[in-house]
């Protein structure tokens, strides 16, 4: 049986925590900044954790499943 690809604009999004959990950057934050507030951006420069909706397909692209 043939090795399984990851899916290589998944792997450049996405990385997996400690506890396993997949994080991912926030959207919005890479042009025309200039009209968003300080508080916004601010707030877009933190990671997140992945919607437990999302987890499954992620998964079968970063090849972990």
């Amino acid at each position: 049986m043939p090795k399984m690809k990851t899916n290589s604009g998944a792997k450049k999004r996405f990385a997996l925590t400690g506890t396993g959990k997949i994080k991912r950057k926030h959207a919005y934050k890479s042009h025309i900044l200039t009209k968003k507030t300080k508080k916004q951006k601010r707030r877009l420069t933190h990671f997140s954790i992945l919607n437990k909706s999302n987890v499954t397909s992620v998964k079968l692209m970063l090849g972990l499943r």
